[in-house]
């Protein structure tokens, strides 16, 4: 990872021991994501590049949730000792070109031998003297928001699971997401009281913020009308899109939650209002995507991702 130019955040990059990134703030947001061959991507559906894109927009759209923005990640590769060099140099390539755009540096990580492809990603974050917006501060009242796509990442990789042609949109969505990093930090300062990025899917992220603050939400079915490119991919899949609208993650949008009446910001949309009394107490656990209702109705099939699911389809 060396070779490159550092932003002014980065004191001391590659070569020694560690390095040096400056924390003006005075505090680091901190996150990590890993991404596995096999498990979260495959090389005949995604190209090296677009696998280190997407690995850095995931960490970086944690960040932003946060209000804050990214400024170094540290970059851990596992990977066969057959691996292709070009194969790793085109990796880098989409690595640093991620980062780039967020203004941040590539500045160390670790490089080991294993039986497929692993990708961890560590990143830090700075919040410029703002506060870090949580998920666990949302209350009754609250308008509830999102920034970004919805339901993309998941109509491509529908159309690459069954193999159809066409539909070149969505499956640029499912390998290299495009996270609104920017409408973190934009939320932060209009006063946003609670943000989540979308990574598992609406109704399961959302889910996350009432759990852990103790509420519930009620989402607007006509503010969540799916793209008619969306609509054209499940037509010809025989699937539904508004089922990827509210359960497909990855594309890594952000949802958030703002005062009653308060004016959004730019790029944010209103999609629902926060309700009382989530039934599990603020900080508690519930099911994926409980508290969270479309229409005035519980959801009742998936809520999104599982973690320890199935593997990608194929």
């Amino acid at each position: 990872m060396t070779g490159r130019d550092q932003p002014d955040t980065t004191l001391l990059g590659p070569g020694d021991d560690a390095a040096v990134v400056r924390a003006a703030d005075g505090r680091v947001v901190a996150s990590s994501d890993m991404l596995v061959q096999g498990r979260h991507f495959r090389l005949d559906w995604s190209t090296p590049e677009q696998i280190g894109r997407k690995a850095v927009a995931q960490n970086g759209a944690d960040i932003a949730s946060m209000g804050a923005w990214p400024t170094a990640f540290l970059v851990s590769l596992g990977c066969p000792p057959d691996t292709p060099v070009a194969m790793l140099d085109a990796l880098t390539d989409g690595i640093w070109a991620e980062a780039e755009c967020l203004g941040a540096g590539v500045v160390g990580g670790d490089t080991v031998q294993s039986d497929q492809i692993v990708l961890s990603i560590t990143v830090l974050g700075d919040l410029r003297g703002r506060d870090a917006v949580l998920r666990s501060t949302a209350t009754a009242g609250d308008q509830v928001a999102v920034a970004g796509r919805l339901g993309w990442s998941a109509a491509g990789l529908a159309v690459l699971a069954a193999d159809i042609g066409g539909h070149a949109e969505v499956i640029a969505a499912h390998q290299v997401p495009e996270p609104p990093y920017g409408s973190g930090p934009v939320a932060a300062e209009a006063g946003a009281t609670s943000m989540t990025d979308i990574s598992d899917g609406l109704l399961a992220d959302l889910g996350h913020i009432c759990a852990a603050s103790g509420v519930r939400m009620d989402l607007e079915p006509a503010a969540l009308e799916p793209d008619p490119l969306l609509v054209a991919a499940a037509a010809a899949l025989g699937d539904d899109a508004v089922v990827w609208v509210l359960t497909g993650g990855e594309d890594h949008a952000l949802a958030a939650t703002f005062p009653s009446g308060a004016e959004l910001p730019d790029g944010w949309r209103r999609i629902g209002v926060v309700l009382p009394d989530a039934g599990t107490g603020a900080g508690g656990t519930a099911a994926r995507g409980a508290g969270v209702l479309v229409g005035g109705r519980e959801w009742t099939g998936a809520a999104g991702w599982e973690s320890f699911g199935a593997n990608l389809s194929g």
